[in-house]
């Protein structure tokens, strides 16, 4: 869950994805104790005038963002939303018995594959009488994102941040550097950053997440999205040439990556970046947490990942997302249609954003009138897309990537001359994993 960061923009907490254990496809259905259960029980069913929801916003300015979403809904509705608050960690491993067993009628969770999981598993309704009202407020990428695999709609977004390779303004314009928007342009800025005594690409892979990002950003840019979503769905094989072509250009670029990236916080790389040792720095907005210096954070700009096949371009961004599901069996269906109609509204996301601003609106209506300049073109990216991914830890299975792809990274960090047998080790792992259900 992003918490609130000095800069404004979207910061996870460092153990976020070390977190992401046993959810999703991970557990076996039906294991495990409901430990998770709906607050009031069948409170819903008895009161037509409240809807229960299932919350994972634990932090406190998440919680508080939350709940002045849900002050406004009662004040505008008089329906009293009745908030069950779990610890991010506990909603997430619990997820599974938690939706087997009494859940609330509404709960918040991720876009992407994890949703699709639990929509191809019937335990959640359609909300394809939602989108009715509310396509309009998302563009295209937004509602690709929210849909199952059977193409009915499960998901409501509200809030979301892009991926992009972060530089410093004032270091571009001194050494003449241009921002590349081709895979080769870039290689060539590498080389030259190189020359001039600049770290090229600031890394650090010490939390085993941030090199999830690189391949992705790689993989969709020379495979395209759908081959992307097929290999994080377990359906594409990782010893297919396309994947093998991912990684050789990953290996052009790694020596103009920073030495000793398996020791490094992604923090302690970011301070590169703000020291202007290094010239690029590839994460998630939330890397303007380190920069706590105004006139730093001014200085502060991105770019999309540069294009490698014509065919492909830059139309996808990195941009997880959060929203809301409605269980299989709420007890008050009618009321969590128009509580999603809601959430899925400019109106619900601005309420949000004045509380936590360290996110940008899902919604194309919403207003961005208050936003930083990052924040503005963080926004301009995502609603630009054609296609959305989430990363790695979304777009497949937790315990996969956790258990497999994390180490395998760092491996190929590590030794990049090693890779076939590393991908047909991925590849042998990831039958069995996605085969256990």
């Amino acid at each position: 869950m992003p918490h609130l960061s000095p800069s404004g923009l979207s910061l996870p907490s460092p153990s976020r994805r070390s977190l992401l254990r046993g959810i999703g496809g991970a557990a076996v259905l039906g294991a495990g104790i409901p430990l998770l259960s709906a607050c009031g029980g069948s409170g819903s069913a008895s009161d037509p005038k409240t809807v229960s929801l299932g919350s994972k916003a634990s932090d406190p300015v998440p919680k508080k963002a939350f709940a002045d979403i849900y002050a406004a809904y009662k004040k505008k509705t008089g329906i009293t939303v009745d908030v069950n608050t779990k610890d991010s960690n506990t909603f997430q491993e619990q997820i599974n018995s938690y939706l087997q067993g009494t859940p609330d009628d509404v709960f918040t969770w991720f876009a992407g594959y994890r949703m699709q999981f639990f929509a191809a598993k019937g335990l959640a309704t359609p909300i394809d009488d939602v989108w009715k009202t509310i396509a309009g407020n998302f563009p295209e990428a937004m509602q690709k994102l929210s849909k199952g695999e059977d193409g009915k709609y499960y998901f409501v977004p509200l809030y979301t941040y892009p991926w992009a390779i972060f530089y410093r303004k004032s270091v571009f314009k001194e050494k003449g550097y241009e921002v590349p928007t081709k895979w080769d342009d870039f290689v060539a800025l590498c080389k030259q950053m190189k020359k001039d005594g600049l770290t090229p690409i600031a890394f650090g892979d010490k939390d085993a997440w941030p090199a999830l990002g690189t391949f992705d950003q790689i993989n969709f840019r020379q495979n395209g999205y759908d081959f992307h979503v097929e290999l994080m769905a377990g359906k594409a094989s990782w010893t297919d040439a396309k994947v093998r072509k991912a990684f050789d250009l990953w290996a052009e670029i790694l020596p103009y990556h920073q030495e000793g990236a398996v020791g490094r916080t992604w923090q302690d790389a970011a301070q590169t970046l703000a020291s202007k040792k290094a010239g690029m720095y590839l994460l998630g907005t939330f890397v303007a947490q380190q920069f706590t210096d105004k006139a730093a954070l001014d200085d502060l700009d991105f770019f999309a990942f540069p294009e490698i096949d014509p065919a492909y371009g830059q139309d996808t961004v990195e941009a997880p997302t959060d929203g809301f599901m409605m269980s299989k069996s709420p007890k008050n269906k009618a009321e969590a249609v128009k509580l999603l109609e809601y959430l899925g509204t400019p109106d619900a996301e601005d309420i949000y954003l004045k509380s936590d601003p360290s996110v940008v609106h899902a919604s194309i209506k919403a207003d961005t009138s208050s936003y930083t300049p990052l924040q503005k073109k963080a926004y301009d990216m995502i609603s630009g897309a054609k296609s959305l991914t989430q990363f790695m830890d979304r777009d497949s299975r937790p315990d996969f990537t956790s258990t497999v792809m994390q180490p395998a990274l760092q491996k190929f960090i590590r030794d990049p001359k090693g890779v076939d047998s590393l991908l047909s080790s991925i590849e042998r792992q990831k039958k069995t994993i996605f085969a256990s259900g």
